[in-house]
Order: structure tokens, then C-alpha cells, then sequence
């Protein structure tokens, strides 16, 4: 019997199936099936040590000779925070962002410093050629010349050459464009994607250069091609922001090296990205005073404290069915806050057109801002400003009542630099005494009265 030539391969999850199916078996993805060629030939896969000596021998844990962890510096504080500190030798990255929204030149940047440092670094890309990733580094302040760059897909090429150079770092911009002749599938393709990404790891692990690789994202703004592709790597980014802003923020979703979910933000301008070092300020200096539907929160984003507006306006409907349109917040939290109000506090939005956004492009992703948003739909419907120095926090609850939030201390701190007074939320808040005084918030109708006094 002949051995099959090509195996069918869900995108989302790897998952592989003996023929077409609209729907994966594994992970549920629908459309998400597509044919792949298997291996021309694959000899046996050696096997390969963590680099601790070890070799494959069982032990304890209390026998493994503890390392202490070094770190590169990429000569940008907000890139390094990210990081958790800087870039461990050694270790695998991977960035992932919309097109044009500053990937190539964040790590052209980085690129530069590093080598103005005396590390070594190689440049891979697969999507522009040499004369191409000039005309960029021309732009920039830093100084890229001795940065080293090729311009090549074959993956097996792009490592000879980071080894003949001894390449400290190795930067491939992007993995969907390389590769591997180990595979017979067009670039881009899961099989592809998996191999060369293992095959980086492999690279990354035995020679100690660090590796960051750049990944497209799909339209739902997800990595894409198989999600093996993110456990591989030991460090997952998402370059965010709206392309009409100025603003970048890049987040760490995923870091075997450093706490998750930090946020740098990074401004853009014609000379390259520009590092924010004090981001609450620059998200809330166009802050119009005086003006209804305006609250602002302190969100915790990873061990930083950022504090940014919520805006709200509510607006007699012009169509029978009134509109609820969410920006930077979960269209549901929405809908579940505006029942909340209705049904707990007397606040009728019912036969209103609603209209969230957050400022500079950040998403809320914690509870702890749904006292923020609906202070700022409350505000908008009495069309009464909230005070200018009140800072809120706090989660709702579906019996209208308000709890408290984590990180309180920190908060209240970003905040009193700032300048504000007060804070609103639960009175369960724990946490001992600051410049800001607490406004004791338990209930969403407690909070339509001090928002009218």
C-alpha cells in the first residue's frame, strides 16, 4: 500500500486528518484544514539537553545546579521592561503586530543599539531586500550601519549564516516567509511555520544567540498559523495601537523570563519610535475639562500602573433599534453594565444610542474599570461632568454592587503623582492611607447620588 504524500493540517491547532474536513476534530476551528505535502525524508531526530549537563539523566530538583539568569540590554527602557529586564541569551522571541505598525523599525532599532554595545547582530529578512531595510535605517536615529543584514527565505541559509558570524543576535523578520527544505509545503504554511520555528528553538538553544522572530497576525488580530508557534517560544509580544494614532503599545502575553501582560509605549514619529516613559500623563494631557461623559481608572498592566479616560455619550437613537458601540471594551461588558444600570440604579438607556472609547487605543481587559465606565455613562446621560481630581475603580457586580480591586496601593500612588484627590470604589479596599481621600462606593445607585451632588 502506498504511504500517503500529503496529510491535511488544522492552522489553529496543528491537529493532523487523514483527509478534508470543514471542521477540526481537535480544536473545533472551522475552515481552518488545509493540505500540507509530509517530509520528502526525515532522519531520526537526535536528542537534545537542556545545556545544563544534565544530559538525560533523572534527578531531583535540588541536584540541578541552580544558574543565575544574565540579560542583554536592547538600549530602550520600554523594550527592556517588556522584556522583563532585557533579552536572554539564548532564548527565543516572538513579536507579532498589524502590517505597518512599527515591528521592522522597533527591532531596527533595537538592532542598532545593541551593536553601538558590541553585540553582534544579523538582521534576516525574507519580505525586503538589503537596499530596502537601508532606506529604513536611514530614517532613525540610531545608527544602523554595522548592523549585519541578509536578505534570504531558506531558513537552513539564514542560520549557516548567523553561525559563521557568531551572531550574538538573530532577528527574522518573518517567520511566515522562510522555508525549511525539510518540508516540501510553500512558506507560510503550518508545517512550515512549526518546523522552522523548532528549528530556530534548536538553533537558539545550542549556540546561546538570542533569536526574535516577527509574526504576521491574522484579521481577528491573533498570531498567525499554528499555536504550537507560541508554546515554542519562550517569550510572546503584540505590537498594538490604531495606525492614525501616534501612539504603539507593546504588550508580553506570554514570558518564561519575566512576569506577563507588561505594557511599553512607544510614539512614532518620522525619526523612528520614541520610548514614553510616563505613559498616564500622555494618555489623559488632551483630557477636555469640564466635559460630561469623561471618567478615568487606573488600570494595572502587568506591575505598571497606567491611567487612562473612558469616554462615554449617550444620544437619543435615530434608527429603531439603538446602537451600543464599544471601542477598547468588550461590546458585552458593555451591554452587561447598561443592564446593571437600567435594572439596579434607575438609568434609563433603553431608547439611547451608546457610544464607549478608551484613550490612545488601550483595551480594558479587567473588571476593575467598570466603575470608570459607568460613572462616564452616568455622566453622560445628566450631561454633568465628573469631578476633574476623581479617580474610579472598582468591579460590578450583577446585584449593582461595587468590589474592590487588586493592586490598590500602586494605583492610588500613579494617581496622586498626577494630581488626583479622590478615588471612588468599594470601601472593602484594603490598603493603608494615601494623599488620595476614598469616596466609599458599594452600590452603582450610591454612585448616581455622589456623581449629583
Amino acid at each position: 500500500m502506498a504511504r500517503p504524500r500529503s496529510t491535511y493540517r488544522c492552522a489553529e491547532c496543528g491537529h493532523d486528518h487523514p483527509k478534508w474536513v470543514g471542521r477540526c476534530e481537535a480544536c473545533g476551528a472551522w475552515n481552518a484544514i488545509a493540505e500540507e505535502p509530509l517530509a520528502a525524508g526525515k532522519g531520526s531526530r537526535r536528542s537534545r539537553s537542556s545545556g545544563d549537563g544534565a544530559g538525560g539523566r533523572v534527578m531531583t530538583l535540588g541536584n540541578v545546579a541552580g544558574e543565575q539568569l544574565s540579560r542583554w540590554s536592547l538600549g530602550m527602557p520600554e523594550l527592556d521592561f517588556v522584556f522583563g529586564g532585557g533579552l536572554v541569551p539564548g532564548s527565543m522571541s516572538l513579536i507579532g503586530g498589524e502590517p505597518g505598525i512599527g515591528k521592522s523599525t522597533l527591532l531596527l532599532q533595537a538592532a542598532a543599539q545593541m551593536v553601538g554595545a558590541g553585540r553582534r547582530v544579523l538582521y534576516a529578512s525574507g519580505e525586503e531586500s538589503a537596499a530596502q531595510i537601508r532606506l529604513r535605517a536611514d530614517r532613525l536615529v540610531e545608527d544602523a550601519a554595522q548592523v549585519l543584514v541578509i536578505g534570504e527565505t531558506h531558513l537552513e541559509a539564514i542560520v549557516a549564516a548567523a553561525r559563521e558570524v557568531r551572531a550574538d543576535l538573530l532577528i527574522l523578520d518573518s517567520i511566515q516567509t522562510v522555508f525549511t527544505e525539510t518540508l516540501e509545503s510553500a512558506p507560510g504554511s503550518v508545517g512550515q511555520v512549526r518546523e522552522s520555528a523548532a528549528l530556530l528553538m534548536r538553533f537558539a538553544k545550542d549556540t546561546g544567540t538570542s533569536v526574535i522572530v516577527v509574526g504576521h497576525v491574522t484579521k481577528g488580530g491573533s498570531l498567525a498559523g499554528p499555536k504550537t508557534l507560541e508554546h515554542i517560544v519562550d517569550t510572546v509580544l503584540y505590537f498594538e495601537g490604531e495606525p492614525a494614532l501616534d501612539y504603539r503599545l507593546l504588550r508580553a502575553t506570554k514570558n518564561r523570563f519575566g512576569s506577563v501582560d507588561e505594557l511599553g509605549v512607544f510614539a512614532m514619529s518620522d525619526r523612528g519610535l520614541a520610548a514614553v516613559p510616563n505613559p498616564s500623563a500622555v494618555f489623559l494631557a488632551a483630557r477636555a475639562a469640564g466635559a460630561s461623559g469623561s471618567a478615568v481608572t487606573a488600570l494595572m498592566e502587568g506591575t505598571r500602573p497606567v491611567l487612562v479616560e473612558v469616554q462615554a455619550l449617550a444620544a437619543p437613537s435615530g434608527y429603531g433599534t439603538p446602537q451600543r458601540v464599544a471601542t477598547g471594551l468588550d461590546p458585552r461588558r458593555l451591554a452587561v453594565l447598561l443592564a446593571v444600570l437600567e435594572r439596579r440604579a434607575n438609568q434609563r438607556f433603553a431608547h439611547l444610542d451608546v457610544f464607549v472609547q478608551v484613550s490612545a487605543g488601550v483595551r480594558l481587559s479587567e473588571p476593575g474599570a467598570d466603575l470608570a465606565v459607568a460613572a462616564a455613562l452616568i455622566s453622560s446621560l445628566a450631561n454633568r461632568p465628573t469631578p476633574a481630581d476623581a479617580l474610579f475603580l472598582g468591579e460590578i457586580g450583577l446585584a449593582g454592587e461595587v468590589r474592590p480591586v487588586v493592586g490598590i496601593e500602586r494605583r492610588m500612588a500613579e494617581a496622586s503623582r498626577l494630581g488626583f484627590r479622590r478615588a471612588f470604589g468599594s470601601s472593602r479596599h484594603q490598603g493603608p492611607p494615601t494623599a488620595i481621600a476614598p469616596v466609599a462606593i458599594d452600590h452603582v445607585e450610591q454612585l448616581v447620588h455622589a456623581l449629583a451632588a
